[in-house]
């Protein structure tokens, strides 16, 4: 087994020419390094063109979205308003509605 794959875990994250991706499967016996990338796309690569990726581990993006393609939006989801006294005081407003 090639020493660096000791290092290599599922769910580290890697930067190799300026794109990050994650690492989302390993497979020793058929020598296969599975990534995933921020947009989503996967990929996959033998051991050898690993070792000449030269790929260099990374923080993961604080922003996790990346792979989901969707905004806020998407999902019908509107701006939260300023909160008003119902709900600054949830108790109040269960005790108010007999609840």
């Amino acid at each position: 087994m090639a020493e660096w794959l000791r290092e290599v875990s599922v769910g580290d994250w890697y930067e190799s020419a300026g794109e990050r991706f994650e690492i989302v499967g390993v497979d020793a016996k058929t020598e296969i390094v599975l990534v995933q990338y921020y947009d989503g796309a996967l990929d996959e690569y033998d051991f050898d063109s690993w070792a000449e990726l030269e790929a260099r581990p990374c923080a993961p993006p604080e922003d996790l979205r990346g792979a989901l393609d969707a905004e806020r939006e998407d999902f019908g989801l509107e701006e939260r308003v300023a909160a008003s006294d119902e709900s600054s005081d949830p108790v109040g407003w269960l005790e108010s509605h007999g609840l």
